[in-house]
């Protein structure tokens, strides 16, 4: 019995020996042990893993943070996902809208203006009742050369005598065409001058406690409008960089949670004892806190 169980590891050796292309070395004791030592190294096993993958919170906080809704995605919060995505869209949308409607009542009120009043009309007025605005201006108002003679105005020279006024002339006209020269012939009541519903009457007497004429009124109103639109478009563009924010910090934080699940894998391990081979399954279960 002793002799077949030599002859059965001795042919094993052999067999192993090819596999591995190991050469025996003839002598049974030595040639013994090597296919035991063979057999005993020859153990395996197979894994099935079941686990979570895990998400880099840096990572799902860019993505968000570049398109709102992408970093929800990536942690597989596709609720969340859909609720960012849907307030960038609606928040541009709004932006856009609001931002056209502001470029489209400016291009209005900007029209009515140049139809409806005139620099001219303001500094002759204005020259025409230095004594009632200031009366220490009037011997020496020649020396301000406002008309050049070819129905332009010096524009330096209207500043310098606004400047000169003071009191009721609290402010000097913007440049022709500029944002302020628009907001000021609206806005302060030294202007309502040169709107055409008050007239070419030179002698015609204006103060604060002088009603302003309706088109001033109306060209305030519609001015109002414009800065209405933009203050909403400006509202929405607020809301678009605060939805990339709070989605950017909602993505990490969802990552940091997602890593947290209970993760767990399923393996079938071999053992080889002898000639003979034994499976058992081995199960491990992980949560990471």
């Amino acid at each position: 019995m002793k002799k077949i169980f030599i002859l059965i590891l001795f042919v094993s050796g052999l067999n192993l020996a090819q596999n591995s292309n190991t050469n025996l070395s003839g002598s049974l004791l030595n040639d013994t042990r090597f296919v035991l030592s063979e057999l005993s190294d020859s153990n395996s096993s197979y894994k099935l893993n079941i686990s979570q993958n895990y998400k880099t919170p840096f990572l799902a906080g860019m993505m968000s943070f570049v398109l709102p809704g992408a970093g929800q995605i990536y942690t597989e919060n596709y609720l969340k996902a859909g609720i960012f995505a849907g307030l960038e869209v609606g928040a541009v949308i709004l932006a856009v809208i609001y931002n056209n409607k502001g470029d489209d009542q400016t291009e209005f009120f900007e029209n009515y203006a140049n139809q409806n009043w005139s620099v001219e009309r303001y500094a002759r007025w204005t020259v025409a009742n230095i004594s009632t605005l200031n009366l220490n201006l009037v011997d020496d108002i020649d020396s301000y050369e406002i008309f050049n003679g070819e129905g332009n105005i010096v524009w330096s020279e209207l500043n310098r005598l606004e400047d000169a006024i003071g009191g009721y002339y609290s402010h000097k006209l913007a440049p022709l065409g500029d944002q302020q020269y628009y907001e000021m012939i609206g806005k302060y009541p030294q202007f309502n001058v040169g709107w055409n519903e008050f007239g070419d009457d030179v002698n015609k007497p204006f103060s604060y406690e002088t009603e302003v004429v309706e088109q001033f009124k109306y060209y305030s109103n519609e001015r109002g409008k414009a800065n209405d639109f933009y203050n909403v478009s400006k509202w929405a563009v607020i809301a678009v960089v605060s939805n990339h924010v709070i989605s950017a910090l909602d993505a990490a934080w969802s990552a940091s949670k997602y890593n947290k699940k209970l993760n767990f894998n399923i393996s079938i391990e071999e053992e080889t004892i002898g000639l003979y081979k034994d499976y058992y399954p081995q199960f491990n279960i992980s949560y990471k806190f």
